[in-house]
């Protein structure tokens, strides 16, 4: 028989661990006198006491091995159960959200893809200000532990090419999850102490940096205001930019030179890969724009090194409207988003060690057909890959274009245009935050999209910030029948 009581005890400890962090907002709503407190009480009270009842509930099937089955249930559950209680200060506080746009928030938040439904930020109560980037900056090292235990022990995506660097404990997933969290909670700390510090020095008041330096290092991209980064133009850009891009590298690389190794850092392929597709995009972009557009040089690339890191990322800031940039450039930054930053980062998005396989991979191909008799193998970062590497990579790409295909034929169906509906296939899937268009674009929302559309590209966003599989692999016969 399927156990849940290890599922069910893990997610009732770490809802009450989200209804405690309920408690900084509320004490920010008291200390400005806005009478919005009880909101977070009251959804503190209800997410611990269900959280409690439920780690209670669970605690006598609790063990330091979980089976592959309960890691894919786990992975997913965590995802789906925290955005639920998470929408309960959206519909208690002061924007008396409807439950489709509350989850759709809390789920934007937690999978750091930066898509919002609300409007007038900036007459907010702080308190939900700082929720929404309390919501991103959780999802931001949860996501890092995802990545970095259970995705290449499920063997997502080509993933389980990175066991290897992590912390073999085989098979006791819970003590490795832990023991990980542990070691990347102090460097995930103080990367979001030094990019609060360094907003601070820039010019944003203390309120704007303790948000900003929350949804920038987890690559979240929710901001304080309905401009989004806009508001803050000139050297705020390039600090931004900078914490952007250390977010997007992978964590085990800075614990790693945290303990003493200060070349692996300099080695990792991804990392080389990511500077170089992001210095390519920067320099065609800035290009662009002070050739056909009236840019000064400095202008252009800044908004162009600050806009396509936020993309490649996933953060979704947006400093102006690309929309006015022209054909070539919005199609450019579509394809962008598509990209995305490294393995076992908070960055979203199909990422760079997929393409490098995939070029490897065809590489091969090519020399086979020239070669027949040759013997020629797959190699990643100086190592041999397997094929069973280069299949789940292969069927990750297969997925995602499908999923991409059929989404956007649902949401077209229920009557979004074919921009809209594509682009925010796009930027769900892979967790990028605004679309394309004048409704979803960098200078729209999704407050206007239909409730159909919103519940979609909710589910869309847990799919594609859990890289598919993970989550499709539940709905499978073979999967219940194990």
């Amino acid at each position: 028989m399927f156990d849940l009581r290890p599922v069910g005890y893990v997610i009732g400890l770490l809802l009450l661990a989200l209804g405690a962090t309920m408690l900084l907002p509320l004490a920010l709503d008291i200390y400005d006198g806005e009478g919005h407190w009880d909101a977070f009480l009251e959804s503190c009270l209800i997410t611990m006491l269900a959280g409690g009842l439920m780690s209670l509930a669970c605690a006598n099937g609790v063990g330091d091995r979980l089976s592959l089955e309960q890691t894919f249930l786990l992975t997913s559950g965590v995802w789906f159960m925290l955005p639920i209680f998470g929408a309960l200060p959206f519909i208690l506080g002061a924007t008396e959200a409807r439950a489709v746009d509350a989850f759709f928030e809390a789920m934007s938040g937690l999978t750091t893809t930066g898509s919002t439904v609300f409007t007038g930020l900036e007459d907010l109560p702080r308190g939900l200000l700082l929720w929404r980037g309390i919501l991103q900056w959780l999802g931001g090292i949860g996501i890092i532990v995802v990545a970095m235990v259970f995705l290449p022990e499920l063997r997502v995506g080509g993933m389980q090419i990175f066991r290897s660097e992590a912390f073999e404990t085989m098979g006791k997933i819970l003590p490795r999850a832990t023991a990980i969290a542990s070691q990347i909670s102090g460097i995930y700390v103080g990367l979001t102490l030094a990019c609060f510090l360094s907003y601070v020095g820039v010019g944003m008041d203390w309120f704007d940096a303790v948000v900003h330096s929350l949804t920038t290092i987890s690559t979240g991209g929710f901001a304080n205001y309905d401009a989004s980064f806009g508001v803050f133009t000139g050297v705020a850009e390039y600090v931004a930019s900078v914490f952007m891009v250390l977010a997007a590298l992978p964590f085990v690389r800075y614990v790693q030179l945290v303990n003493g190794n200060t070349t692996a850092i300099f080695r990792d392929a991804q990392i080389r890969g990511f500077f170089f597709v992001i210095a390519v995009l920067v320099t065609v972009t800035s290009g662009v724009l002070t050739t056909v557009f009236p840019h000064h040089w400095e202008q252009a690339l800044r908004e162009a090194l600050f806009n396509i890191t936020s993309i490649i990322s996933g953060t979704g800031y947006s400093s102006v409207d690309y929309m006015n940039w022209g054909p070539f450039l919005i199609a450019l930054f579509f394809f962008i988003g598509l990209i995305g930053g490294c393995a076992g980062s908070t960055a979203c998005s199909v990422k760079i060690f997929r393409y490098q396989l995939l070029i490897s991979a065809i590489r091969v191909q090519l020399q086979r057909i020239h070669t027949p008799s040759g013997v020629f193998t797959t190699r990643y970062d100086g190592r041999t890959v397997g094929d069973d590497v280069i299949s789940s990579v292969m069927a990750f790409f297969t997925f995602f274009i499908v999923s991409l295909g059929v989404l956007s034929v649902a949401l077209g169906l229920t009557g979004l245009d074919f921009i809209t509906s594509v682009s925010g296939a796009a930027t769900a899937l892979a967790n990028i935050g605004p679309g394309l268009g004048d409704q979803i674009g960098p200078a729209g929302n999704f407050a206007g999209l239909n409730d159909s559309a919103k519940w979609m590209l909710s589910f869309a966003m847990l799919v594609g910030r859990l890289e598919l599989l993970a989550v499709f692999a539940l709905f499978t016969v073979q999967f219940w029948r194990a």
